[in-house]
């Protein structure tokens, strides 16, 4: 609901602060008077394209602030929550900034925000209708979902059976993009598998083939030293020496008298220190004894497996895993087909199951559009319109989540003349009343939207105009309407009356807003009746009206 629309500076506005009520808010004043004003700074602040002049003569910039009630569970908490806003009460404050230079600003609750989400906000919050509306009930895009409404069709069904459908069909193409892909790579699969598995490659193979070959090397290298050391410490070499020494020694240790004694117990040391030393050397010497067919066997499967590495860019140890992960491509391949046939007959399935509910709701459709055309015929013969003709036509469209039918709203002023759509074939006055009696069979009494009617009731008065008035009451019970009228019938069925004024002071125009008070509203209704000279006839006549 809109609480309250605040103007500063804007057109012919200097100050204006109009607060608003549920019901029917009307709108009256004499032509020029400035109440499409209003209509004007409202769509400003909703951020609608409009007329660009818009700051007063004189200012340096106009501003507009309107504030909404905004209860829990309105659409627009949508909207707010996508561009980050939060609200924590349920008031929703729009202000938005026309600077002298042309450069508009808005704000929601003082969080500054782009004229875009201002026209999305503003769908969820006024409906405008009027002769030249081009919103609302007039966009075809919407029809679908306003007859949907209209019949209280319950498109769970539909839509859960979309979503069924387009996951089947969707893993049906990703297995069948999948298998042709494969089979491309079906060769060198086989040849990549044929390759590992001829390898059997295992897991930490490489590191430990390293190390033996890097044993062996380091073997091949300082086996030769060794066995010469071997050699040197032999009966050939130091030992051989040494023992001859000693029995030189010893030969000559009785005439040493005790001399030699030491130097022959350090020479008998020796030699067993030097036995351990051979012994160790000789027992080395065995363990770096290996056949050189094994270094070369080592090497060539070391290198067979980091050159199979290097062609598949993986770790030598990750190539096990490679061949486990070829060979289930493969045998996704091979049984490629079967589960191919499997997912077709899952997506016709669904194909079908989506297709029965289409059906059942497309029916539903038909009955619903046949009940909302008796609606609207009933409610556009008092409107002067019983022989015009209102269609809802429904068409085969691509299928959808919503099913499979286009709606569109159509009419025909004449019976026998070509029906069109809405805002093609009715004149100013005919659209006018085409909206009303069409909103009237489509309102809800939860219907979140304020109504706008923008001179509705323009170019019919009498039974007429009091047959828009009461429609226009009924749809404002659980709503809020408001209605720029020129028609008394339709001023005095009003919940809340305002009047809109223009005065010239000091050669400027200024337009003004009052709420009329009872006594002021009977000479308001009054004037609308009989002209600028209200008389006794067209009091009582206005006091009629607003009694009955």
């Amino acid at each position: 609901m809109l609480q309250s629309l605040e103007i500063r500076d804007m057109l012919l506005i200097d100050r204006l602060e109009l607060c608003f009520a549920p019901g029917l808010n009307v709108l009256t004043g004499e032509t020029g008077a400035g109440k499409s004003i209003l209509l004007d700074c409202l769509g400003f602040v909703l951020g609608w394209r409009g007329r660009a002049d818009l700051v007063r003569q004189g200012a340096a910039q106009g501003e507009v602030t309107a504030v909404f009630d905004l209860p829990a569970g309105h659409p627009a908490r949508a909207i707010l929550a996508e561009a980050g806003i939060e609200i924590d009460e349920d008031e929703l404050i729009l202000r938005r900034v026309n600077g002298g230079d042309g450069r508009k600003t808005g704000w929601v609750n003082d969080r500054r925000v782009s004229g875009e989400v201002l026209r999305q906000l503003s769908e969820q919050l006024v409906e405008l209708h009027g002769q030249h509306d081009d919103r609302g009930l007039l966009n075809p895009r919407g029809h679908r979902a306003l007859l949907d409404a209209f019949g209280r069709l319950d498109l769970s069904p539909v839509r859960q059976a979309w979503v069924v459908r387009r996951e089947a069909r969707t893993a049906l193409a990703r297995a069948e993009a999948e298998l042709a892909a494969a089979r491309e790579e079906e060769e060198y699969l086989r040849h990549a598998v044929k390759e590992l598995d001829d390898l059997a490659p295992q897991p930490g193979e490489e590191a430990e083939l390293d190390t033996r070959r890097r044993s062996m090397q380091a073997a091949a290298r300082i086996r030769e030293d060794v066995l010469r050391a071997l050699q040197m410490l032999g009966p050939e070499g130091a030992e051989g020496a040494i023992l001859d020494a000693n029995r030189w020694l010893e030969g000559a240790a009785e005439g040493a008298e005790g001399r030699l004694d030491a130097s022959i117990s350090a020479l008998s040391r020796a030699l067993i220190e030097l036995g351990e030393a051979h012994g160790g050397v000789e027992a080395a010497l065995s363990e770096m004894d290996f056949d050189p067919m094994e270094l070369e066997n080592t090497e060539e499967r070391l290198f067979a497996l980091r050159a199979l590495a290097r062609k598949h860019d993986v770790l030598a140890d990750d190539l096990s895993g490679l061949g486990d992960e070829l060979r289930e491509r493969l045998d996704r391949i091979d049984a490629g087909e079967e589960t191919l046939t499997a997912l077709r007959q899952k997506a016709e399935s669904a194909d079908h199951a989506w297709q029965q509910a289409a059906d059942t709701l497309s029916a539903a459709r038909a009955e619903a559009a046949g009940r909302l055309d008796k609606a609207v015929m009933a409610e556009l013969a008092p409107l002067r319109m019983e022989r015009a003709v209102f269609e809802t036509g429904i068409t085969r469209n691509d299928p959808g989540p919503d099913g499979q039918d286009a709606v569109a709203f159509t009419v025909a002023t004449n019976p026998g003349a070509p029906a069109g759509p809405l805002d093609k074939i009715a004149s100013g006055g005919e659209l006018s009343r085409f909206l009303l009696a069409l909103k009237v069979c489509l309102a809800r009494g939860n219907d979140a939207l304020v109504m706008i009617f923008d001179e509705i009731d323009r170019g019919v008065g009498g039974a007429t105009a009091d047959a828009v008035g009461r429609r226009l009451k009924k749809l404002a019970q659980d709503a809020q309407v408001l209605v720029v009228t020129h028609s008394p019938q339709v001023a005095a069925l009003g919940d809340r009356h305002f009047h809109v004024s223009k005065t010239v002071e000091r050669g400027m125009t200024t337009s003004a807003v009052t709420e009329l008070a009872p006594g002021p509203r009977v000479s308001e209704i009054a004037r609308m009746l009989s002209g600028d000279r209200i008389t006794d006839a067209a009091a009582a006549a206005a006091r009629a009206l607003l009694d009955g």
